[in-house]
């Protein structure tokens, strides 16, 4: 296990899975965004997260917005969930680009696989 310098560089975006509505079982993604962030600190890399809800609890714009503009990010992953919604997918990015200009914007295939969409973008 390496030191996480400089603090975070990475923020991920993705969805909440216990605040999706439908009749499925959350666990698994919860495990899998678990499981991807916790390869973060594995390499020393600063990572933090921003979910949101699907449910109604958030203003998912200013939530995003507050996570964006909180400091300098290298790279910004979104998840698969966000870009399963169009609408969602396009304000999402739009907020990203406009409030982080100089951060990459990195697309994971799978929560787990997280850590490998930064990667590709990670000047170390």
């Amino acid at each position: 296990m390496h030191d996480v310098v400089d603090g975070p560089r990475v923020l991920v975006i993705g969805l909440d899975p216990y605040r999706v509505p439908g009749p499925w079982d959350p666990a698994p993604v919860a495990e899998g965004i678990a499981a991807g962030m916790a390869r973060f600190a594995d390499a020393g890399v600063g990572a933090e997260s921003c979910l949101v809800g699907l449910d109604g609890s958030d203003d998912i714009e200013d939530v995003v917005t507050r996570a964006v503009t909180s400091r300098p990010w290298e790279v910004v992953v979104i998840g698969g969930g966000v870009r399963n919604d169009l609408d969602l997918f396009e304000r999402v990015l739009n907020l990203v680009h406009r409030a982080a200009p100089t951060a990459a914007i990195a697309f994971n295939s799978t929560p787990d696989g997280t850590f490998d969409a930064a990667a590709r973008w990670l000047s170390r």
